[in-house]
Formats: C-alpha cells, structure tokens, sequence
C-alpha cells in the first residue's frame, strides 16, 4: 500500500470546487514546452515535452501581476488555473494565471522516462531549473515587464517548491560563477531559437538560484525540510485524534490504540480470520504483507487527519463517532477491533476495489513497471524521489505511534534498493545532502509566506515559527484547527472561521508584496 507519503494531489482534490465558471474555462489554454532534461549539462540536448496551463481570463494586460501555480507529486488540470483561493485572489487582483505540472508526472514525461536509469533526471532542483525557463517562455510569451509582478503558489512538496524558489544561498558559502540553463520553445517548429542564460552558485556543488523571478511566494504545508524517519508524523496524528476542538478525544486515541494492537495480536495467530473481517483478497502469508495490511489500516485514520474537513470521506469527527459510539445501533461491535473493521469496510465500500489487496508482492511489482500510459498512478515517480532526496518515511517504531510496530524504517526504505538500486546505508547521506542544498526548515528566503495547520501532520517540516530570515522576520500564518493545505481551497460555507480568517490575512500579504513591488519600480 503507498504510504500517505503524497503530499496533496492539489489540482484535483482540493481546488475543483469552481471548475464550472465558463467565461475562465473559455480562456485556459493547455501548452507544450520542451525542456532539457538535464539542464547542468549544455552537451546533453535530450528533452521532454512539459505541460503548462494559462488562464487570462482576468489579467489586466498592462501591470497585472502573474501568478504561478505550481505543480507538485502528481498531474494538473485545468483546475489549476480555475480553482482554488489564488484563483479568487487573480480575479480581484487582475492577476494572469499560469501553472506547470512538475517533470515526469502527469503528462510531463517521455516514454521511456520511468526506466530507473532515466530516473536521475527527477529532482527537485531539475524542477526548479524547469520553473525558471517556464518563467521566460511565459514572459516572452505575454510580453511581460517588471511591472507584471510575479508570484508564486504551491502546497505540499510543490510548496516547498515555490518557497526554494524563493530561495538565496548566502554569497559567503562559495563562489559565483556563470552557467547557463537555456529553453527551446519547440523544438521542431524554432529550432533557432536563443539560448537564455540564468545565473547560477556554486559552492562545492552547483546551487539553483532564481530569487529574482518571483517577488514573493506562498509556501502552504511545505515541508521544507527532508527528514528520513519521521515518525512525527504519526505523534501529531495521534495528537490530533485526540484534539477535542477538532472533535477527537482522548477516548477515540486509545480505541484507535487498541484496535491495531489487537488486530496485530490476532493476525500472529489467526491471519486467516483478520484477513476475512476486513475483506482482504488473499491471507497474508508472510510479514510484509501483515506490514501491507496494517499500512492499508493506518492510511484510514492518516488520511482522515491529514485532510480533516477538507474534501475526504470523513472527518475527524465522523472517524472517532464510528471509534467510540455507544448508541444501540453500535452495541454489537463494542471492542475497539470490530469497530476498526467497520471504518474498513466503510472506506473500502466507497471505492470500486471488491477487496483489499494486502500483497506485498503486488505492490513492488506495480512499482517495478516502467511503463508509461495514461491514468497510471504517480507513485513510482514520488517513491524515487522519496529514495532520492527527502526520506519522509512515516515510521511506527515509538510507544507514542497509535498503529503497528511492524511499519519500520527499514521495511520502508527496502524499497528504495529493490526498485531502483539506491542502497539503505545512503539515505541518510541523501537527506542531509537535501536539507544543507536548501537550509532546512532555516532556509535562505525572503518573502515566503509559510502556511500551516495545526491538524496536519506536515507541519513538522515546515516553518511555523516566526524567526530571523536573514535579518529579517520569518512570515508564517499558523491555522490553529485545520489540516493539510486547507488554505488553498476556495471558501466554503462549512470552513472553520480559523480558516476564513487566514485566507483573509494570506490576501492581505499577497496585496502588500504587489505594493511593494509597485513602489521599488517607481523609484
């Protein structure tokens, strides 16, 4: 089973909610730009073909700012462009609205792009190289001046992308020099088309620059630091069962305790019996598929606190009511194990899965396949990266975890050596390599606006603290209740007033970067 280690699928799940405006949907256009797939590598001019979005349908040619939607572990849409709070800002601000789907997801990928050898080219500085020739495309595209002022947004790990766009490595940390990252338009209709130089750092390894592109960002539920064993995640779940304000309850923690440490007792000596209760499609027959089954468990309870109130099937709320109810309708199922597989069978009844499949087997072979084709899931693609760059392994090693003991990091980071040859012993390297590229959660940025929820889980890896950034005050907006990238929904009745309160204050830092921007042209 893939871990809750996708961020948010933003594009689809969270900012769908005004697709139907037809004046806008009439002016999204979908494009094509061919980028380099390695663009520390003038010699290499192998290329892939990137989807972007544009929606004019409420610039104000002349000085409206741009806003970049940033896409993230996972497919775009026109909705990037036609949903969301940033779009609602772009109509009151006269902003032009566009969005680039990240490489090697969605549509963003050659065929032969999910080869493990071909895999190397997916990292997020390569990401960011690809915001900052998108960023000239469009600009040459449009027109565009210094007075189209530029920001960007982005939430989760494509938060953490507009945030390192932002992002400045000290000069006292090496030396300049001058390389060169360049965009062909389309290759076969401009081939002629001018190489456009972007400066570059480099330390004792090539540093991405690109702060000056975008005067500011919005960074929600980013979590700009990597951090291989984190096993925060399941202490703020735990904590957020717990949390009477969002409706949880000291009651509904300790049920969700028993409930995976009876299961896990029963299936060391009845395998056959857990795995009828909760429609399993075959018995687990060894450990991992005992570690599959209990994950499957775990992502119900995870993914409800990670979305709570925020478009998933259930709420906090609605998840400790089947946990904890006494009402006579619930009298049969009084032990916390029985009613652990009611909230699987409610879950599994909402799909179109007859079963739950619990093969560990499976599931590597799913992630071993190469092939590209339409409709595949991205998760692949997020597992290297993960591998790669972040870690992000959400561990149930600590008495503190709520769910199975059996979820270890090394079960986890297994994965990484079997799929694509990165050995275990290097991960830790990799991770710490990530966060001193981008400062961690004290990095180097300037104008960021970091967004989180005090639900979510992420927030352990993201800035929540106002603190010096470089001699200046970190910003942070900090919903108290609410979860995962919440802010970038466009309002509903039934948002908390938390929530409401913080787009309000999000819309007035977005408003004072434009003035700002407006005054330092003027002078």
């Amino acid at each position: 089973m893939f871990q809750c280690k996708y961020l948010c699928a933003l594009s689809e799940h969270h900012i769908r909610d005004r697709k139907e405006a037809t004046e806008p949907l009439r002016r999204v256009e979908e494009g094509r730009i061919h980028q380099q797939l390695d663009h520390l590598d003038r010699l290499d001019v192998s290329t892939f073909p990137q989807r972007f979005f544009v929606n004019e349908a409420f610039w104000r040619r002349a000085d409206g700012p741009v806003f970049l939607y940033i896409g993230g572990e996972g497919p775009i849409s026109e909705s990037s462009v036609l949903a969301g709070h940033h779009v609602v800002m772009a109509e009151e601000l006269g902003a032009l609205l566009v969005a680039l789907e990240h490489r090697f997801y969605g549509d963003s990928i050659n065929p032969d792009g999910l080869k493990t050898e071909n895999l190397s080219d997916l990292n997020s500085q390569q990401a960011l190289a690809d915001l900052a020739v998108f960023h000239q495309h469009i600009s040459q595209k449009f027109n565009l001046s210094r007075r189209n002022t530029w920001i960007s947004f982005g939430g989760s790990y494509a938060g953490a992308l507009s945030a390192w766009f932002r992002g400045k490595v000290p000069a006292a940390s090496g030396l300049r020099s001058s390389m060169t990252v360049y965009v062909q338009e389309d290759a076969s209709s401009s081939p002629h088309l001018p190489l456009l130089p972007f400066a570059l750092l480099r330390c004792s390894f090539v540093f991405l620059q690109f702060p000056h592109l975008v005067y500011a960002a919005v960074a929600s539920s980013a979590p700009v630091r990597a951090k291989l064993d984190f096993s925060a995640y399941s202490r703020v779940v735990a904590s957020s069962l717990a949390n009477e304000a969002v409706g949880g309850s000291g009651k509904c923690l300790a049920a969700v305790r028993e409930a995976f440490a009876a299961a896990q007792v029963l299936m060391g000596g009845n395998a056959s019996r857990v795995a009828a209760d909760f429609g399993c499609c075959q018995m687990p027959k060894n450990l991992e598929d005992q570690m599959e089954l209990m994950q499957n468990l775990a992502d119900i309870v995870t993914g409800t606190v990670q979305y709570n109130e925020a478009g998933g099937l259930m709420s906090i709320n609605e998840l400790c009511v089947v946990m904890t109810n006494t009402s006579e309708a619930m009298a049969e199922e009084t032990r916390p194990y029985n009613r652990l597989v009611k909230l699987a069978h409610i879950y599994r009844s909402s799909s179109e899965e007859p079963c739950l499949d619990v093969s560990h087997e499976k599931t590597v072979t799913a992630l071993m396949d190469t092939a590209v084709y339409l409709g595949r899931t991205a998760e692949r693609q997020w597992t290297y990266q993960t591998c790669n760059e972040f870690g992000f392994y959400q561990t149930c090693e600590e008495a503190s975890c709520p769910f199975s003991g059996l979820v270890t990091l090394r079960s986890q980071t297994e994965l990484c050596r079997m799929l694509f040859g990165i050995s275990q012993h290097s991960l830790p390297e990799r991770v710490a390599f990530t966060n001193t590229y981008y400062g961690g959660d004290d990095a180097h940025t300037h104008r960021v606006l970091y967004v989180n929820g005090g639900v979510d889980p992420w927030k352990e890896l993201s800035v929540v603290r106002r603190r010096a950034e470089g001699g200046r005050e970190a910003q942070t907006v900090f919903i108290e209740d609410t979860a995962h990238c919440a802010d970038m929904m466009s309002q509903r009745a039934t948002d908390r007033r938390s929530l409401r309160a913080a787009r309000q204050e999000i819309e007035e830092h977005v408003v004072g970067w434009l003035k700002m921007a407006a005054q330092e042209i003027m002078v």
